[in-house]
């Protein structure tokens, strides 16, 4: 129990702090792509969705599983909590069991912190994949 004690903290921010640099590298990506792009460059609709969607997924997936991770974090904090209120023998500090588990609820927050700004972008990038795709269907439609 000492090893995951010890350790757990920094498994689970290094994952959520990996997984935040991904979400602002793909949010970059997505922002310089979209402000580029030309829809006269396509001809075939299905090759502007594929290029419009591109990493989008992988925004969906870090913005739905973040919270999930954070929530690991927390459950972890809150067993090792537990685990040193059991080896104390009655002898423990309630100052200390209140420090734990608000500690264990930390990985919840950075969950969140991750999550939210990710679903926002992700979102944002849904919409410029519609209005790309009714510029290219309305262009169509005019020639």
């Amino acid at each position: 129990m000492e090893f995951i004690k010890e350790y757990m903290d920094y498994a689970i921010f290094g994952i959520l702090g990996f997984m935040s640099i991904l979400s602002l590298a793909f949010a970059i990506e997505r922002a310089i792509f979209y402000k580029r792009y030309k829809v006269s460059n396509y001809t075939n609709e299905n090759d502007l969705e594929n290029d419009l969607t591109k990493n989008l997924t992988a925004l969906s997936i870090i913005g739905s599983n973040a919270p999930y991770i954070g929530l690991l974090g927390t459950v972890v904090g809150v067993m090792v909590t537990f685990y040193d209120m059991g080896i104390s023998k009655g002898t423990f500090d309630t100052d200390s069991i209140l420090i734990g588990l608000s500690l264990a609820l930390k990985a919840t927050a950075a969950g969140l912190l991750v999550a939210i700004p990710t679903l926002m972008v992700y979102t944002m990038c849904l919409r410029q994949v519609d209005v790309g795709i009714a510029k290219f269907k309305a262009s169509k439609n005019a020639s």
